[in-house]
């Protein structure tokens, strides 16, 4: 009998032992699963709270942000002088061709390399008015995971990752438009008559013949980086470029 009342007291206490342990474990899953879910649902790009603001919003905010940005982008830099007006964007001669303007200036043919880099932004700018939509597909694909690293991240977050995730595909759907551009104004043209004329002068040991388009290509999606950057900066700092509802609400949090 005692050995029954000992067993029956022993496996009592094993039990409520057990019921506790599974109560700590489910409290502590509770503060777990709280904590993630306030950090889930905060965050700030001005060091302010979020918790009012749910994943879906967030995310939609950035998309619409990027959207409205990258059709900005592509409105200034398309127009005349969007990129060979702008010193931030304009495109120029590559590195290893200064010293070959160089030399053309001192030749006098200084006039034919001036028209190649304005024909060069001539081309940049006629295409620029074909990116936006390339990014606004890539912008679909923002997970909600993204969208909270990115709001958190501040000025720039958004386009640096637009950038990481999409410059290899946008740089192949966009070569071949910056091609046609450069073809429709020659550049290649101008690109020949140049190098040719250089390769024809005393101080030309060898012969230099880039890729201009693939040159051409990084520098104008470069310079749609920059200002797309400049566009989201102005909606995370500007309340006024926060021109619809959703982004008052999420970039205006505090």
């Amino acid at each position: 009998m005692k050995k029954t009342i000992f067993l029956l007291g022993l496996a009592t206490i094993l039990c409520l032992s057990s019921q506790a342990q599974t109560i700590r474990g489910i409290l502590r899953g509770t503060r777990t699963n709280t904590n993630q879910s306030t950090s889930t649902r905060s965050g700030s790009s001005n060091g302010g709270s979020f918790s009012n603001l749910s994943n879906t919003e967030i995310v939609s905010a950035l998309r619409q942000a990027l959207e409205i940005g990258s059709k900005n982008a592509g409105s200034r830099l398309s127009v005349k002088d969007g990129f060979f007006g702008n010193n931030l964007v304009k495109i120029l001669l590559p590195p290893e061709l200064l010293k070959v303007e160089g030399a053309m200036r001192q030749f006098g043919l200084g006039s034919l390399a001036d028209e190649l880099i304005l024909q060069m932004n001539r081309a940049a700018e006629d295409a620029a008015g074909q990116a936006a939509p390339i990014f606004v597909n890539a912008i679909t694909s923002m997970s909600i995971q993204d969208g909270l690293g990115i709001l958190k991240g501040g000025n720039g977050a958004a386009t640096n990752y637009l950038k990481s995730k999409t410059t290899a595909s946008l740089t192949t759907a966009f070569r071949p438009v910056i091609k046609n551009s450069l073809n429709k104004f020659n550049v290649d043209q101008y690109w020949n008559q140049l190098i040719t004329s250089y390769n024809r002068l005393p101080i030309a040991r060898k012969k230099i013949n880039p890729d201009l388009t693939a040159y051409v290509t990084e520098k104008a999606l470069n310079g749609l980086f920059v200002t797309v950057a400049d566009e989201e900066n102005k909606i995370r700092t500007n309340p006024g470029a926060r021109i619809t509802e959703l982004l008052q609400k999420v970039f205006g949090a505090k």
